[in-house]
């Protein structure tokens, strides 16, 4: 989830660069209505600041309560405090702070997938 095309085109292509398909929401109410549906989600990766009324975040923790287990992964141009909130991650949620590298982000989508 992402409100930038350029974003979620850039994570998509990624995703698909490691055999994975990616499904796309611009919006925190977008995203709510993919994790209500009978998709296979194996990761959340979605940005902190969102428009429509969720923040990446209150979607992580509703994301927490109807699929446990999802691993989340913000990718954030906030510094990570922002991402926290309440200060703190909870379990399976990871961030990492816009820019990096796209390798980067790709090795730690695959490794969040893996489980590891």
């Amino acid at each position: 989830m992402d409100d930038e095309p350029t974003v979620r085109m850039l994570v998509t292509e990624v995703l698909g660069d490691l055999g994975y398909m990616a499904i796309e929401a611009a919006d925190g109410p977008a995203g709510l209505r993919v994790l209500q549906s009978d998709a296979r989600i194996d990761l959340l990766v979605t940005d902190v600041g969102l428009p429509g009324g969720m923040n990446g975040r209150q979607v992580a923790d509703f994301a927490q309560v109807t699929r446990p287990g999802l691993r989340v992964l913000f990718i954030t141009g906030y510094a990570e405090n922002a991402v926290v909130g309440n200060g703190y991650l909870e379990p399976g949620m990871h961030a990492m702070t816009r820019p990096f590298a796209m390798e980067a982000l790709a090795s730690r989508i695959k490794d969040l997938i893996a489980g590891r």
